[in-house]
């Protein structure tokens, strides 16, 4: 599985982004797929995933009601994160992954498959 991460970008603190995951060479049907970032100094800590159908959703507590995971209705295998509210504290590099797995708290055990990471900051 190749994952192409897109969307990162600055924004004052209050506003919104929205990253996109293009998913390409296997079918991820029985895939959890979903993102992780790294602030600086950091580690790199799970934010959200989903499995291919929505059935299976799980957020960090720390995005919980302000960050959404969804799929593109129209486009194959392109999964996104709208991110509202943005916080100081959520300037990172996002990165996209995935897990053979239908249960999507499990992604942020470890993921199977990385995709390159999208820098997001946040400014005050």
């Amino acid at each position: 599985v190749q994952l192409q991460a897109s969307g990162g970008g600055t924004v004052q603190a209050g506003g919104s982004l929205r990253l996109s995951c293009a998913a390409s060479g296997r079918t991820i049907s029985n895939y959890s797929v979903g993102w992780f970032r790294q602030a600086p100094g950091k580690e790199r800590e799970f934010v959200a995933a989903r499995t291919w159908s929505g059935y299976s959703l799980y957020y960090a507590d720390s995005v919980n009601g302000r960050f959404t995971i969804s799929k593109d209705d129209n486009a194959k295998n392109i999964i996104y994160l709208q991110m509202n509210s943005l916080k100081p504290e959520d300037t990172a590099v996002y990165f996209c992954a995935a897990r053979e797995d239908l249960i999507a708290a499990r992604l942020r055990w470890g993921a199977d498959y990385w995709g390159q990471g999208t820098l997001v900051t946040v400014s005050s």
